[in-house]
């Protein structure tokens, strides 16, 4: 069984989908409408951008959802999932290939959330950190004696991301390095995202989405804030709201697509960074890149 995975913030690079819109008038056609949508011309930055404009909140997150959906539809028929999930802002990727979304209401939900989100960011200053080389439960302990301090992302074993104030990122990463933590690094990111931190920019996506309609889903997704297979369109939505705050569950998800049969694993977007992931699960699983056939 395939299952397709879709990345999130931080799997930009200068060029990213210059190829797919040289090769595709579907591609060109999907980056024109994206830039007349959001009133700037993001294929231009995407195609020749430096990485400091690529990596502000509001052209990260659109970029990696175009380059991801729009990969997708240049697939065509080899796109063939039996299950799908993305990886925070990858979860929106995911919901318009398995047709829960459109690619015209899932760039909207993103473009908004990127707002609202580098909105929060600004509003307080806060960042993350990845905590490599330690139990997840001596990580938790240490966030919970902490105040302003929780665990965002659940990597894979041994990586598990932080988020949370200045002083409170600083103060968790010297007790956990005394702790044995191979590494504890500051990230350089916009904020602390699935964290509390983020509940503004919650608030104003999940009046967003309450606006939108959810279709069924072609195959399930196992979406961040349950770590498990869903197919009805209410859950599905209640469950993309609660993710802005709420960890990124992806040791779960990734050993649960594995025992729901998953045998190949299929990357949707720039980088390959899930698929290192997966290896970390489990190294006999079959990982590749999407690529489109040009001949």
């Amino acid at each position: 069984m395939k299952a397709y995975v879709f990345p999130g913030q931080g799997a930009q690079f200068t060029g990213m989908g210059k190829d797919l819109y040289e090769y595709s008038s579907t591609a060109r056609d999907m980056f024109h409408m994206a830039n007349d949508f959001l009133g700037f011309d993001i294929t231009k930055i995407m195609f020749e951008g430096t990485l400091d404009e690529l990596k502000q909140t509001k052209v990260t997150q659109p970029s990696i959802f175009l380059h991801s959906t729009i990969l997708t539809e240049c697939l065509k028929e080899s796109f063939a999932p039996s299950m799908v999930a993305g990886h925070s802002l990858g979860e929106f990727s995911a919901l318009v290939a398995n047709k829960v979304l459109s690619f015209e209401d899932g760039l909207n939900l993103v473009y908004k959330r990127a707002l609202a989100m580098q909105e929060a960011c600004e509003a307080q200053p806060t960042t993350m950190a990845a905590i490599i080389g330690l139990d997840d439960n001596i990580v938790e302990r240490v966030c919970d004696d902490i105040t302003d301090v929780v665990a965002a992302n659940y990597n894979c074993p041994g990586q598990l991301v932080i988020s949370g104030s200045f002083p409170a990122i600083e103060e968790a990463c010297n007790k956990l390095t005394e702790l044995g933590a191979r590494r504890a690094l500051v990230l350089p990111v916009g904020g602390a995202f699935h964290s509390p931190f983020m509940e503004p920019a919650r608030e104003k996506l999940a009046s967003a989405i309450d606006t939108i309609d959810f279709h069924t889903p072609t195959c399930p997704i196992f979406q961040n804030f349950v770590a498990e297979a869903i197919n009805d369109p209410i859950e599905i939505k209640q469950n993309l709201i609660a993710q802005l705050t709420a960890p990124v569950r992806w040791t779960e998800i990734m050993r649960n697509m594995i025992t729901g049969g998953a045998t190949e694993v299929i990357e949707v977007g720039p980088g390959k960074v899930l698929q290192g992931l997966f290896k970390k699960i489990d190294r006999n699983i079959d990982c590749s890149s999407a690529v489109v056939n040009q001949n």
